[in-house]
């Protein structure tokens, strides 16, 4: 052989080994990922009533959660979300969600959850949720969800609701 082409395949060589290590950072799986967020409640609609959040109280609940993700498209999380309400210079907690659901990962780090729901006040149901991650880094990933919770039971009648999450997964 001469110098050229062994001059070529060692240049091959080595970019083969540099792209191979440089896609050897791939993720094992299943992880298991815990999460914390703060969810603004905008408005929630029934037949009866339209109620805005921030208008005469304030509501604001405190997701925290594990989800196992088993592939780069799919995993199951656990979500429990304690709602504190503020109304007329008294605060309590007025109701626990219990928010078991799926993880439809996609690209550019978008992710659908549909939950069932369980609220310790009565009501049942499920909630759909887009996430978008925002800002990611090696230990933590920000994000933002838009959930929007379908509620029945009771005795109110059902209703469909709209809000923000903010959170950070970890």
């Amino acid at each position: 052989m001469n110098k050229n082409k062994l001059f070529v395949l060692g240049l091959l060589a080595f970019s083969n080994i540099i792209f191979s290590q440089e896609n050897a950072k791939s993720v094992n799986y299943p992880q298991v990922k815990g999460f914390f967020g703060v969810l603004h409640p905008i408005v929630t609609v029934n037949k009866e009533e339209t109620v805005y959040n921030f208008s005469d109280y304030y509501t604001v609940g405190f997701p925290t959660g594990i989800n196992v993700i088993k592939n780069e498209h799919f995993g199951y999380s656990l979500e429990v979300v304690p709602f504190i309400k503020a109304e007329d210079g008294k605060d309590k907690v007025t109701n626990v969600l219990f928010h078991p659901g799926l993880l439809f990962r996609y690209k550019h780090g978008f992710t659908f959850i549909p939950r069932l729901a369980f609220e310790t006040g009565g009501r049942y149901g499920f909630t759909a949720i887009l996430n978008k991650v925002i800002v990611k880094s090696k230990d933590v990933s920000y994000f933002i969800a838009t959930p929007l919770p379908v509620r029945f039971g009771n005795e109110h009648p059902p209703s469909i609701g709209f809000g923000l999450q903010f959170g950070a997964t970890f």
